[in-house]
């Protein structure tokens, strides 16, 4: 964008919307009907999708339409909100009943009722306290069978409880709950539960309600205890007529919550296994919200921006959301928005904000689809991280030496590459005096005619050149090998050709590239080039090393650091680590920051010649870090480096043995 300050976008909320940006009120069209169709008849429905991919969004345009109708009882419930502070189970029953009566101004109309419901649920709450197996027991999650129910708890405490401290106090509290029933003349809890249940339908009959619609969020942000203890409440109304339940929940993660809670479940056949027949018995209608592909992430994009820029409620925005809302019905067209229609509600020359707006969602729309993979809320936090550096960049008076399109294309390599390939190429544009660097310049080249293959009778297209040593060689060619980094380097604008130091300024809140790259002096240049010359070289220049004052020590560190994470081939030991091993050998003070470099090498590259060449490291505290780095080595998926760790591990127990004996 020419001339001006860097144009600035609205701060995008994260918040449940009642603006369809999504198409998903067909989702939500599709709940309601199934509650109004199944109105007589109780039934529990899951709103499913990854984490920020619109569940709370598609709860909220059902309860917009709900609240408006006179013959629903709506109740809201958030686990996550009481977790920590409140029984999950005792708050979502407490929640339902008290919402049928405020929503119903049954009070002094059903007191009978509402009084022999309010003793049941004091037995649960009594029951609770007699330990969570016995309410899990007798709300049948999951079922062990009938029998005399306080017969069959006890059974099953002496299985499953192993601990005799633990046993005994679980006896105990079953023991208390069972005389808690005989003293009141009921059988206790499965009792209260029977009553609780006629006393609930009754309390509905009076009430003159057509349904009662509760919707649950956020559970699959709850601890597996809070999420378990929700699931077990809902059981308790799965059953009476004129009840709904929609639950928004990653099931994922509701999954994981019910096979923590039975660890010891026997294995099944099934891969899905008994968690998921457990959530597909008590969710009997389950919606996925899918993925937005790159044609809905354009679209979606574009609203979200134009939106921030114009605002929900104008009118050139709500003409545009209809247009958008029909390119969302027909993805598979891969045409978004039209230009022309575009054209029609912005005008033929709208103003900057608006034409960046337009011009940052056509450019990054296809890599943030991938890199997000379709995920609305991720969407948004880099939208809103772009925003963020655009303002503080203004802010600064960086004025025009800042293109939003440049900016957001190197965020989409810092946030969605591999990190250790944007290090290469932020290391290489800060330590390039110009902030040009031609290995970008010569990837966006590659991609370029890999995407379109030339004729055989076409000349090959001019890229820069590289003058590149073997290691700048070999890490464009594993660049070459990326599809995410060509799918990348597709993205216009070019930025090759452009210094891009001024971007490096704005995205050090993460990083910064730029420490200690200001030019070497010809004294340093040289004890760095003997230092990364081979170990005979860098011994001969011990010295030298020695004498260096602190700012020349710091200043030879980064030089070195930055040659050692811009490396390719990590498989022996680098020449820059070596010359890092011999400053910080002569420096002690350094070893903390030298393992530090070492925990910022990508661990997929590393082979054994970076694992037994650190026993100068001597600090307690850099010697701490260092088994770290080696835990996570140890840990990794590098199965070389992996096997290389405990080579080092087994050979170092070895020699302490040797020592001990000696």
């Amino acid at each position: 964008m020419a001339g001006g300050e860097p144009a600035s976008l609205a701060y995008l909320s994260d918040h449940e919307t009642k603006v369809d940006l999504l198409n998903n009120e067909a989702i939500a069209a599709t709940v309601l009907k199934l509650i109004k169709q199944k109105s007589e008849h109780p039934i529990t429905i899951g709103v499913h999708g990854d984490w920020g991919a619109g569940k709370s969004s598609v709860l909220k345009m059902v309860e917009t339409t709900l609240e408006q109708d006179a013959g629903t009882c709506l109740i809201k419930f958030n686990g996550w909100q009481f977790q920590g502070f409140e029984d999950a189970k005792i708050a979502l029953i407490e929640g339902v009943v008290n919402g049928l009566i405020e929503n119903r101004s049954l009070r002094g109309k059903a007191e009978d009722v509402i009084e022999r419901i309010r003793e049941n649920i004091d037995v649960l709450k009594a029951a609770k306290m007699g330990g969570k197996l016995a309410f899990t027991f007798f709300t049948g999650l999951p079922s062990f069978g009938a029998g005399e129910v306080f017969e069959a708890l006890t059974d099953k405490i002496k299985e499953i409880v192993t601990d005799p401290k633990e046993r005994k106090q679980a006896l105990e509290q079953a023991e208390a709950l069972k005389k808690e029933g005989e003293k009141s003349g009921k059988p206790s809890v499965p009792h209260e539960i029977a009553e609780f249940r006629k006393s609930f339908e009754e309390l509905i009959a009076r009430a003159s309600v057509e349904r009662i619609v509760v919707l649950v969020d956020d559970l699959d942000r709850c601890l597996p205890e809070t999420a378990i203890e929700t699931l077990e409440a809902i059981r308790l109304f799965v059953f009476l007529d004129k009840t709904a339940f929609v639950v928004g929940a990653d099931e994922r993660m509701i999954e994981y919550a019910v096979g923590r809670h039975f660890p010891n479940l026997p294995k099944m056949e099934d891969s899905q296994g008994y968690a998921r027949a457990y959530l597909e018995k008590l969710l009997q209608v389950p919606f996925r919200i899918p993925a937005l592909g790159e044609t809905e992430t354009r679209i979606y994009v574009t609203l979200l921006l134009l939106g921030s820029v114009l605002g929900e409620e104008e009118e050139r925005f709500l003409r545009l959301l209809d247009l958008g809302r029909a390119a969302l019905r027909t993805p598979w067209d891969g045409e978004g928005i039209k230009p022309d229609d575009l054209k029609a509600v912005l005008g033929e020359r709208p103003d900057d904000p608006i034409r960046s707006a337009l011009l940052t969602a056509e450019r990054i729309s296809p890599v943030l689809a991938a890199g997000t993979k379709g995920n609305p809320r991720q969407i948004k936090r880099f939208l809103n991280a772009l925003n963020l550096r655009l303002a503080v960049a203004q802010a600064r008076g960086f004025g025009t030496a800042i293109e939003p399109t440049r900016l957001a294309k190197i965020m989409l390599a810092e946030m969605f590459l591999p990190e250790s390939v944007f290090t290469q190429m932020a290391t290489l544009v800060a330590k390039a005096p110009d902030g040009v660097s031609p290995l970008i310049a010569r990837i966006e080249a590659a991609a370029e005619e890999a995407a379109t293959p030339a004729s055989a009778a076409d000349p090959p297209a001019p890229t820069p050149d590289l003058n590149a040593t073997d290691d700048l060689a070999s890490v464009l060619e594993d660049w070459k090998l990326r599809p995410e980094v060509l799918d990348w380097a597709r993205i216009k604008p070019k930025l090759g050709g452009e210094s891009l130091k001024p971007y490096l300024f704005v995205i050090k809140d993460r990083r910064n590239y730029l420490a200690g790259v200001a030019p070497l002096s010809a004294k340093l240049k040289d004890i760095v080039a003997r230092l990364t010359g081979g170990d005979l070289n860098a011994a001969n220049v011990t010295a030298a090393v020695r004498a260096l004052t602190p700012p020349e020590i710091d200043a030879v560190f980064k030089d070195l650091r930055g040659q050692l994470l811009s490396t390719q081939s990590l498989q022996a030991k680098p020449p820059a680590m070596g010359g890092l091993a011999v400053l910080t050998q002569a420096h002690p003070g350094l070893q903390v920051r030298y393992v530090e470099v070492l925990a910022e090498l990508p661990i997929d590259r590393l082979g054994p010649g970076v694992v037994s060449v650190h026993g100068f490291i001597q600090n307690d505290d850099a010697l701490r870090r260092l088994n770290a780095v080696f835990d996570t080595w140890a840990r990794s998926d590098n199965l070389i480096l992996k096997r290389a760790v405990e080579a080092m591990r087994t050979a170092g127990q070895r020699r302490g043995r040797r020592a001990g004996r000696s």
